[in-house]
């Protein structure tokens, strides 16, 4: 399910070979318990020369807490989930695979810490 904009000039559809695509599926869940986190943000950014390239994709997950996308190209991709009441988060990964499950696990707000009592 695409939410987001697509940028025709996203790295993610720039100079691949068409066969070497990988079909992503997204599982966001609470650390906490393992619970599925339904409509959070799963953003997709290709990563180029070692910095992150302009455009992307933004996908919603359902109420299981899945999204997809097909036909990502083979390369390094950065993900950052958001989701009220969660952190932010982001990581890189390869994707070298025609299929490929990610599951992120989203970590409650950490207490913030002040000088001042």
């Amino acid at each position: 399910m695409l939410v987001g904009g697509l940028l025709v000039s996203t790295g993610l559809a720039r100079g691949k070979k068409k066969h070497e695509s990988s079909a992503l599926s997204f599982v966001v869940v609470k650390e906490t318990n393992g619970k599925p986190v339904r409509n959070a943000s799963v953003v997709l950014h290709a990563i180029e020369d070692g910095k992150q390239s302009k455009g992307g994709y933004e996908l919603k997950t359902d109420p299981e807490g899945k999204t997809s996308f097909e036909g990502v190209p083979y390369g390094k991709l950065r993900v950052q989930v958001l989701a009220p009441g969660y952190q932010t988060f982001g990581d890189d990964y390869i994707v070298n695979q025609p299929q490929q499950e990610i599951v992120i696990k989203l970590k409650p707000p950490q207490g913030q810490y002040s000088i001042y009592k």
